[in-house]
């Protein structure tokens, strides 16, 4: 099995998160990272296994490398039964909106046949930690998941 790590972000930091989970993975499954903005959605292969990595930006909106990917997957609509992901969403406590693009993404997948594996991890820019630490804990119970 390969796992295949999608990031979406405004700033960058998802996509570092994205390397460090490809880091930690890639010891056990072959991995691969790849820009939500360049990614085709009809290219999905339920053969793989796939983690979001996806940023919330503005007022609870994605950030734009994950909007081409949500476009396509709304204008598409390809059928994802048997494709499996889990999903870590970084974002800001202090806002209502915590979260909401990294669960914007997984919506779209569950709503198109897709199965999410594992707690929605999140990492709070609010609470000091560094998000590829929240990522990196997260990621040792997703392990036993997959």
């Amino acid at each position: 099995m390969n796992i295949l790590i999608l990031f979406g972000t405004e700033t960058g930091n998802a996509e570092m998160v994205a390397d460090d989970l490809a880091d930690a993975l890639g010891a056990d499954y072959p991995t691969q990272v790849r820009d939500m903005a360049a990614f085709d959605p009809a290219t999905l292969n339920p053969q793989d296994f796939h983690v979001i990595v996806c940023s919330t930006y503005g007022d609870g909106e994605l950030p734009n490398s994950a909007q081409p990917f949500h476009a396509a997957l709304q204008g598409q609509r390809p059928d994802l039964a048997g494709l499996r992901f889990a999903t870590f969403g970084l974002g800001d406590s202090f806002y209502e909106t915590f979260n909401r693009g990294s669960r914007i993404i997984a919506d779209a997948l569950v709503e198109l046949g897709a199965q999410q594996v594992g707690e929605h991890g999140q990492h709070d820019a609010s609470s000091g930690e560094l998000p590829g630490d929240a990522a990196l804990a997260w990621a040792k119970g997703l392990l036993g998941q997959i």
